[in-house]
């Protein structure tokens, strides 16, 4: 996997979702799991969270790519256990994540997986059966690479070149003679 660069908010690219989640720190308390406002941040290719909105340096990030996005009602016991969700990769760090309203938190999710589904879109496995359509490509890219050529052709009979010279005569100049 890549490594994430820690960028401002400003800079995050082509930016999917972005507004202001509590999240569940790692840290444990005396009272149980703090959570805490975060302003985050979702592009194509990774997930970060600020301080706020206006911070330089994220508090946190990491690549979305291998981690999926569900609704987590057990996260929490009060009145906010709908606006749970969780960011999930086995064998990885979970994010816990608690959205404004129940449809604010769907949102995220949605837009989380439907990333996922784009992402994974891009790499297709081949199938034997396209391997034969591979190789019949290149006969047809032939038959337009001989068209093209014959094009040139035309094009090199219309300037005024001798046939070794593979510098085009620019008007106004006379090609030196060898």
């Amino acid at each position: 996997l890549e490594e994430i660069t820690p960028r401002p908010v400003q800079d995050t690219g082509n930016i999917l979702k972005q507004g202001y989640l509590e999240k569940r720190s790692r840290e444990h308390s005396f009272f149980g799991s703090e959570w805490q406002k975060r302003w985050c941040v979702l592009n194509r290719k990774a997930f970060y969270y600020y301080a706020n909105e206006k911070s330089k340096q994220p508090k946190g990030s990491f690549s979305i790519e291998h981690y999926n996005a569900r609704m987590a009602f057990h996260l929490r016991k009060d009145s906010r256990k709908n606006s749970c969700f969780e960011v999930i990769c086995p064998g990885k760090r979970t994010y816990e994540f608690t959205a404004p309203s129940p449809a604010e938190a769907e949102e995220w999710v949605d837009q989380i997986q439907f990333l996922l589904k784009d992402l994974s879109s891009l790499t297709i496995p081949p199938d034997e059966e396209d391997e034969e359509e591979t190789y019949n490509d290149v006969d047809s890219s032939e038959s337009v690479s001989t068209s093209h050529n014959t094009t040139l052709i035309q094009d090199e009979s219309n300037t005024e070149m001798k046939e070794e010279d593979i510098y085009e005569v620019l008007p106004g100049k006379q090609p030196n003679e060898p």
